[in-house]
């Protein structure tokens, strides 16, 4: 069986060794369960029938922390994915790979899905408010929130996911949690990886990355080049063709490394992202099939550079951190869904473009302590920084039924200190305390002569106390307070007055107010069996007051079409309150086994919606009750690997603005692959029973003019069944 080492043991991502053969494991299941539950008396009853050389499952490092941090004693839920379980899930975006998290859900209304939920809480699309995100993404250490268009993983080495409130980590972007994602870095020993696929639906892939040294052993480099160009996965029937949906994306990165002593270290990230996907996915027929006769877009051009440097003293860690990160989005649809001459005397015609220019700087300095200091009541580690964030967004909405263009210019700045301490009180108990204070000023101003400045004073944080011991593992609870700033609702200061005159609904939902959410966090972690079997189990609770909700006005036309009007509303409060279980064994010297599972219960205390329909009590969207991923990995022979996932998610409302749901669904994938020393040919399926599910619904409007316009529930496909092979070179 090949594991994966850690990349700051070997600097090499991957599995990239072999384990010696061990006798097949005798456990129960019964067992297995006991242990992760119970901790020792379990696990001492089934390593009695267990060869004690039998390998034990890897360390995992979480990166995203202020520190790294051993995943096993980390006081907070998270999820790691390294580059095995990327490649064995054939995952190339990380819409591929987010399922696979407890609790975690995306939305579409894209041509990828890039907004994301976690425990219920996340945007779920954007038109022309700026976007204020719940949950974080950090590709190299740069801010891409809301971008997730350009997050594909070839030569990632590891994707971390942070449930709940980041407030010390990250502030105001992170309300929900933060998905961080790394990069493989440069190597000191020149290699080399060329990835190629093709598959159905027209899929064609080629991925190259180069690593090795530069100039000396004190300049690294690595180049990682990837390519994904598919037909989509819808027809369009009015214009006779497959590929009005396509997707083409290109992402070019390039690392340096410098070590000018054994101390010191700087890192330098140059990125390109250019994504140039078709966006033609709502068919009035809710079919794969489409009747636009001027399909939409879904592009992103981003240019991104990141430096890090690290000096390490006797005493004090030194780091200073810079990204820089200009982003051209380009995001259009045919409005009707339809062709003129569909339905001549209903029908209307019209098309929608958001065009979007995002440039964000950000610049940090951390210090932290080298070593635990002395105190009289334990030793203590520390860390404290200063962090400057200035995003500055430009919108041009081209739209059919605006005499002149809509323009806005939205910009936010936001400066904060932070600092945690660690206190190891015994050599089992430790208190850890984090807190972070931001001043948040932002300028909106629009072509509508609109403008307002509001500002924040925020604070977040996080308390925990961890119990550790090697027999019983970790156990802590932890409480967190995290903040999402208050903003502008631009869709509704745009919405054209010659349709309708702004009435007191629209005028009471120009603005929303600040959300404030506290987590409070009970977890078990451990591994047993001589390291054979891991375990985390998180009970959360989350309390929510001023929730930020998604919200839509429906405003019929003079031609009896209707106007979709979206926006963002306060709802007087919310609850979220759920479990999540992370398994993972070593079955047999053949077979690893993992089970991932979430339940979760997100409902509305007092939330009165624009409609003035009470929905006290009912689940908010986008946050199934149930979750969960289940797979095996299986090396028969000394060449050959087998990886059968099974994944599923309970139903879930689209939005709070009607009741259309998801449907309850699952899905199963596999992967068989046949490896030599230098390359390995894999034939993979994905969805292998073609299960029709969706990551987008629409239930509060009508837009068939073939049927007058009733109200009806429309939805947006995801993936069907995938088909391909893949094949891998390495040097």
């Amino acid at each position: 069986m090949s594991k994966c080492i850690p990349k700051s043991l070997t600097g090499k991502p991957g599995r990239q060794y072999r384990i010696k053969k061990i006798p097949r494991l005798r456990v129960r299941l019964r067992d297995l369960l006991l242990t992760a539950v119970l901790g020792t008396s379990a696990a001492t009853t089934a390593q009695t029938q267990v060869d004690t050389k039998a390998p034990a499952l890897e360390e995992i490092i979480v990166r995203a922390e202020l520190r790294d941090t051993p995943w096993l004693s980390q006081p907070s839920s998270s999820s790691i994915m390294d580059a095995a379980q990327i490649q064995e899930r054939n995952a190339i975006h990380l819409e591929n790979l987010l399922l696979l998290a407890p609790n975690v859900n995306i939305a579409g209304g894209s041509s990828r899905a890039r907004f994301y939920q976690i425990r219920g809480v996340g945007e779920r699309s954007q038109f022309v408010d700026p976007l204020n995100p719940s949950v974080g993404l950090l590709i190299d250490g740069i801010d891409f929130s809301g971008l997730g268009s350009g997050a594909t993983l070839f030569d990632i080495e590891q994707v971390e996911v942070l449930r709940g409130p980041q407030g010390t980590l990250h502030g105001a972007n992170a309300l929900a949690g933060l998905v961080n994602m790394r990069s493989a870095a440069p190597e000191p020993e020149f290699g080399a990886r060329l990835q190629s696929t093709v598959g159905d639906y027209g899929r064609r892939e080629l991925g190259v990355s180069v690593t090795g040294p530069l100039a000396s052993d004190d300049l690294l480099f690595r180049i990682a080049a990837f390519t994904h160009r598919s037909d989509g996965f819808m027809d369009n029937s009015f214009l006779n063709r497959s590929d009005t949906n396509a997707r083409d994306e290109t992402v070019l990165r390039t690392r340096l490394r410098w070590l000018p002593s054994a101390r010191q270290s700087l890192d330098i990230t140059l990125t390109r992202i250019d994504v140039d996907n078709g966006y033609d996915a709502f068919s009035l027929d809710n079919t794969r099939s489409t009747l636009s006769d001027m399909p939409g877009n879904d592009r992103q051009e981003s240019d991104a550079a990141g430096l890090h440097y690290r000096r390490e003293g006797d005493r004090i860690i030194t780091e200073v951190m810079a990204s820089a990160a200009t982003s051209d989005t380009d995001y259009s649809y045919d409005e009707d869904w339809s062709f003129v001459g569909i339905a001549p005397a209903l029908e209307y015609s019209s098309f929608d473009r958001y065009l979007r220019n995002r440039d964000s700087y950000s610049a940090q300095l951390r210090l932290s302590s080298a070593a635990p200091l002395s105190t009289s009541v334990g030793a203590l580690d520390w860390t404290a920084g200063l962090y400057a964030l200035s995003d500055d967004e430009s919108l041009r909405r081209e739209y059919t039924f605006l005499s002149e263009d809509f323009r806005s210019r939205f910009k936010a700045e936001t400066l904060a200190a932070y600092g945690q301490l660690d206190l190891a009180l015994t050599q089992q108990w430790t208190l850890s305390a984090g807190l972070r204070l931001a001043h948040r000023f932002m300028a909106y101003d629009d072509s509508n002569a609109i403008s307002s400045e509001p500002e924040n004073n925020l604070w977040g944080g996080k308390l925990a106390l961890k119990y550790e011991t090697d027999e019983l593992g970790m156990l802590y609870a932890a409480v967190s307070r995290g903040y999402r700033a208050g903003g502008v609702n631009a869709g509704i200061l745009a919405f054209p007055a010659a349709d309708n005159e702004i009435s007191d609904t629209l005028a009471d939902l120009r603005f929303f107010d600040e959300e404030l959410l506290y987590n409070l966090e009970i977890g078990h972690k451990g591994q047993f069996l001589e390291g054979r079997l891991q375990s985390a189990l998180t009970l959360f609770y989350m309390d929510r007051s001023d929730q930020q909700v998604r919200g839509s006005l429906v405003i019929p036309r003079g031609d009896g079409s209707t106007a979709f009007v979206d926006y963002t509303d306060n709802a007087a409060a919310g609850y979220n309150l759920g479990v999540e279980w992370e398994l993972r064994a070593v079955a047999s010297d053949t077979l690893e086994v993992y089970l991932n599972t979430g339940l979760l219960r997100a409902r509305f205390d007092e939330y009165v919606n624009a409609d003035g329909r009470d929905l006290n009590g009912r689940e908010q969207a986008h946050a199934p009750g149930y979750q969960f991923a289940a797979g095996l990995n299986w090396r028969p022979g000394k060449h050959w690997q087998a990886d059968l996932q099974w994944e599923g998610r309970d139903s879930f409302y689209f939005s709070d603005r009607h009741d259309e749901q998801s449907g309850a669904y699952t899905l199963i994938h596999l992967r068989v692959a046949y490896q030599r020393e230098n390359w390995e040919l894999a034939l993979w399926g994905r969805n292998l029973l073609d299960e029709d599910y969706f990551t987008r619904g629409f239930g509060s409007f009508g837009n068939d003019p073939r049927k007058g316009y009733i109200t009806e529930a429309y939805r947006q496909f995801a993936a069907p069944r995938q088909l391909g092979l893949s094949l891998e070179l390495r040097v």
